[in-house]
């Protein structure tokens, strides 16, 4: 069940506050061990966070059936979110990770090399973390072992024009190859003992949900999936993990997802494309903890960190963009903005506006498959939630739709729509121009060269899908948008602009 408190007719005004206060001691005593007692400010909002989430649930919030929650299209309602240190969160942002099992970085030297570079950094790397790419963490488990482990900045941060960006998609990570096969292999450089343990608790976990995490095309992300699948393998209330899944875990074929920017973060009432993620957002954030941790108890020391990670993340802008622009032109470009984009996407400028509406798909017409998957296929992992520790303070709810993005920074977001199907935002605007077979012009691991007229990565539109393929590699790069899920249909509101007035909004576009 959701950690709500129950309406309770003609009782005091502060009886359900108190109920809250005392639900929550309850569950989190004021050991010196517990996050009560350590970030005793942080967890006076909680009893206020639970009780504003009860009054919205009353008023227009989603409807339940079984433990299993669900909500309409339309616009979402506001949740309050527990205030956190913006400083101190970049500072963990950086230096800690929710992944807490991984390669003991003795082992990690040997397979990468103590001198060899370690790229591009975030100022702010301290330690034994600014010798490592700016993805990767140093931890030291429970067991002394010191252990580097991946953080949320492998997907969560990407390069554009040289300069790396906090909190932009990564829409060239490759996870269309068994991530078991490095692992496997480190084996024989990991020493024995506690450090042995350590390997194998991380490759374990890593090997139960591989196959779920797989996806068929270079770029596309499958964190949804893997972390239904590790669901899969955690008793909701303890969080301990079991080597056979105690529910039927996700599909092991991955729907494609578009990493979406950290900058909107501070607009949004919902997490991901759906809304499904209402209430608080920190206990959705975390959920990648559930690769490693085995415990509320842990569970309960992430969290507590984590939500001056959110503070922090609420204050991102998007980086301005970093090459001409027309400036008259993109005037033209706001007026079409208006009577074309706002009512779904918002307004810009001095008093911006941003409706948070989820779009219905007999309405929006793009690929139904994430949404349809999210609202009718899941509800035993909607259960899951519900019932766990993450779901205490946050409430699954998916809608039968796709939110309509804030479109802050769009201009640096490409592939464009959920499933990452549209190369640019110019194909975005006219539907007819969209490619149904493409990849990315690039050779090797380089970025694409940015296409400042139709505002995306280069790319390349080709004859034939996978299916013609002469190699798995280039197979892997094709986008074929007649697989199931990536579809790139719908979203025809530009179709009717004239080619003059589609230049203008292109141009206001790089505006924002």
């Amino acid at each position: 069940m959701v950690f709500t408190i129950p309406f309770i007719p003609n009782a005091h005004p502060g009886f359900g506050l108190q109920v809250a206060q005392s639900l929550f001691k309850k569950r989190f005593p004021a050991t010196h061990h517990s996050p009560l007692a350590t970030r005793p400010d942080r967890f006076l909002h909680v009893p206020l966070i639970l009780l504003t989430l009860s009054l919205v649930a009353c008023d227009r919030g989603p409807t339940e059936k079984d433990g299993v929650f669900k909500a309409e299209v339309g616009e979402i309602p506001a949740s309050p979110q527990r205030p956190g240190d913006p400083d101190t969160g970049y500072d963990a942002l950086l230096n800690r990770s929710v992944v807490t099992c991984g390669l003991p970085y003795s082992a990690y030297l040997k397979t990468r090399g103590a001198a060899q570079d370690a790229g591009p950094q975030f100022p702010g790397r301290t330690g034994r973390n600014a010798e490592l790419p700016y993805m990767l963490t140093s931890h030291v488990a429970a067991s002394g072992v010191e252990i580097v482990t991946s953080n949320c900045l492998a997907c969560h941060a990407s390069t554009f024009n040289g300069e790396l960006v906090m909190g932009l998609g990564n829409e060239f990570l490759d996870l269309t190859e068994d991530p078991l096969v490095g692992i496997e292999a480190a084996a024989a450089l990991v020493a024995d003992g506690p450090e042995a343990t350590e390997w194998r608790r991380w490759a374990d976990r890593v090997g139960a949900i591989a196959d779920y995490m797989m996806t068929d095309t270079v770029g596309v992300n499958s964190a949804n999936n893997l972390t239904l699948a590790l669901m899969a393998h955690r008793d909701p209330e303890t969080l301990a993990w079991s080597d056979t899944p105690l529910i039927e875990p996700p599909p092991q074929t991955p729907l494609p997802v578009s990493v979406p920017p950290w900058w909107n973060v501070g607009k949004k009432h919902a997490m991901f494309y759906n809304g499904e993620g209402r209430g608080d957002h920190v206990r959705y954030m975390i959920l990648a903890s559930t690769t490693c941790t085995d415990s509320v108890e842990e569970a309960a020391e992430i969290d507590a960190w984590f939500v001056d990670v959110r503070a922090y993340l609420a204050t991102l802008k998007p980086p301005e963009y970093p090459f001409a622009i027309d400036r008259a032109l993109a005037e033209r470009g706001a007026a079409v903005f208006e009577k074309t984009c706002k009512e779904c996407h918002g307004t810009y400028g001095e008093t911006p506006t941003y409706p948070n509406r989820v779009i219905a798909l007999g309405k929006v017409k793009t690929d139904p498959e994430l949404a349809r998957n999210g609202f009718s296929d899941a509800d035993r992992f909607l259960k899951w939630f519900g019932s766990s520790f993450y779901g205490e303070l946050s409430q699954a709810a998916p809608a039968l739709g796709y939110v309509a993005p804030p479109l802050d920074g769009v201009w640096a977001t490409a592939p464009y729509l959920h499933n990452g199907s549209v190369p640019t935002i110019a194909a975005l605007l006219d539907s007819r121009s969209r490619p149904t077979f493409w990849r990315f012009d690039r050779e090797g691991d380089e970025r694409p060269v940015y296409d400042e007229v139709s505002l995306g990565w280069t790319y390349r539109a080709l004859d034939t899908g996978k299916a013609g393929a002469m190699s798995w590699e280039e197979r892997n790069h094709i986008y074929d948008t007649s697989l199931p899920g990536y579809g790139n249909q719908g979203h025809v509101f530009g179709d009717d602009l004239t080619d003059p007035e589609r230049l203008a909004l292109l141009e206001y576009l790089k505006t924002l």
